[in-house]
């Protein structure tokens, strides 16, 4: 089975949800307040340990954190069906566990040869390391609907432990979600500058809204 997320240009899209089945427009506050609910539990982590890894399970649980009170049926799980995204089709379903366990794991290791955040290079390579770690999420697409917001939910636990500001990667009007999808476009094409360039902006604009 296989599950495109394209929508008929114009068509009023319905949902059926833990509330009963609800149109876009109201679904679309009900996910703001997921992702609120996301970013809390993100916090709440990281202030109980902030060398708290990125896990599989974890990365899960934040995905039932986020959405799971409105679809408790699939949210944090992997995906059991084949998903076309962005004119692409995302792996095989029965290759999401074992991409995700190596994903964490590049993740941790990646973590290890940054520079101390004290040398120049440190924020460079950071940038480099989210843009990576952005792309490689939404490429695998371990779940039916939000990844790229569990994407960003995963960059602003990724700063957290670094202790560096959390960032907005704005995606949610018409055009920045476009400049947004353009970059990610740009990334399958093994050219990620547009990425770290968005994300180094959003981390320059962290930067100077915390030293305030």
């Amino acid at each position: 089975m296989k599950q495109s997320a394209t929508k008929p240009k114009g068509a009023t899209s319905y949902k059926e949800t833990a509330l009963g089945i609800i149109p876009h427009s109201k679904l679309v506050q009900m996910e703001l307040e997921g992702t609120k609910n996301g970013l809390e539990y993100i916090h709440t982590l990281v202030n109980n340990n902030q060398n708290t890894p990125i896990t599989p399970h974890l990365i899960c649980e934040l995905h039932k954190v986020a959405f799971g009170w409105i679809f408790p049926t699939w949210a944090g799980a992997y995906r059991t069906i084949q998903v076309t995204f962005s004119g692409k089709e995302a792996p095989p379903y029965h290759q999401v566990s074992e991409l995700m366990i190596n994903f964490c794991k590049d993740i941790e290791e990646r973590q290890k040869h940054l520079p101390s955040p004290h040398q120049e290079e440190f924020i460079t390579q950071t940038v480099s390391l989210l843009a990576w770690l952005q792309h490689r999420f939404v490429v695998i697409h371990p779940f039916n609907d939000y990844n790229g917001r569990i994407a960003r939910m995963t960059t602003t636990l990724m700063l957290l432990k670094l202790n560096l500001p959390p960032i907005e990667l704005k995606a949610e009007t018409n055009t920045d979600r476009k400049r947004y999808l353009t970059a990610m476009h740009k990334a399958d094409h093994y050219d990620s500058s547009l990425l770290e360039k968005l994300i180094g902006q959003a981390l320059t604009e962290a930067f100077e809204h915390f030293s305030k």
